[in-house]
């Protein structure tokens, strides 16, 4: 079996897993108890995952704002970021579109896409307010004040305060591999409704084409024919992309269009 395959059918859940991965890794073994540890008592006070998830992040974000969106030093974070941009600019992101970043974290690659995009072009919202204020200081850091970007908190995915028909490319890097399949299915329920004629939504995901499973609360794993299926479900038309498979990024990636809205 390749390293790839074994990647794509662990269930990283699994006690076998768990415990080969230890002997493994010895040095990983504190953090992942820490991290259990927290995992349960955000289990006793928050109930719903958009809150349990928050207080994650704030934990997270109290350490390193960067840790805190998965990149371990400044030099992943520019990285992961400019592979995001440059991926989207490949597929045509224009300085006239209107784009919506859903989980814009710290503006990895958010603060890209506002620099490339006309003032008031870029909208991101995120559940956690800690990341939110880091966000503020790297669009100050950047000189990006005078593009005019929206930095909205959110408690769901339903996009009730955006208006129907108007963002070109929506965006969720790295969000969906954090959320369980009803914050999901919430999303492709109501990003329909946001979507201008030809646009579409980008997500990444972290893929197994075993058992679907997740690890604490905080790692989701998926098959991609699930994600499809739930977005055809709510008459979208869904994609696997394969030529983000190419680039150096452990998640994969699925294209949400409107088939209703297509030019």
């Amino acid at each position: 079996m390749s390293k790839k395959t074994d990647a794509l059918t662990r269930d990283r859940s699994s006690l076998g897993h768990r415990i080969r991965y230890a002997l493994r890794n010895p040095a990983k073994v504190g953090p992942y108890m820490r991290r259990s540890l927290r995992d349960l008592r955000l289990r006793l006070t928050h109930r719903d995952h958009v809150s349990y998830y928050r207080a994650v992040m704030a934990s997270d974000a109290a350490r390193d704002p960067r840790a805190a969106v998965g990149s371990r030093n400044e030099e992943r974070w520019l990285a992961l970021g400019r592979m995001q941009f440059e991926y989207l600019l490949g597929h045509g992101l224009e300085p006239g579109h209107r784009m919506l970043d859903i989980g814009c974290g710290n503006l990895r690659a958010g603060w890209r896409f506002i620099g490339h995009l006309d003032p008031g072009g870029y909208y991101g919202i995120d559940i956690s307010p800690d990341i939110l204020m880091s966000a503020k200081k790297v669009l100050a850091e950047r000189g990006l004040q005078h593009k005019l970007p929206h930095l909205t908190i959110t408690q769901d995915l339903t996009f009730d305060f955006l208006p129907e028909k108007h963002f070109d490319v929506v965006h969720a890097h790295s969000v969906f591999s954090h959320s369980p399949p009803e914050v999901i299915d919430e999303a492709l329920a109501h990003v329909e409704r946001i979507l201008a004629p030809g646009g579409f939504f980008d997500f990444t995901f972290d893929r197994t084409e075993g058992t679907e499973h997740h690890v604490l609360r905080e790692d989701f794993y998926y098959r991609t024919g699930t994600l499809i299926a739930m977005a055809e479900k709510h008459g979208l038309r869904a994609r696997f992309m394969d030529d983000w498979e190419k680039l150096p990024h452990g998640q994969s990636k699925i294209r949400v269009t409107r088939p209703d809205l297509q030019e």
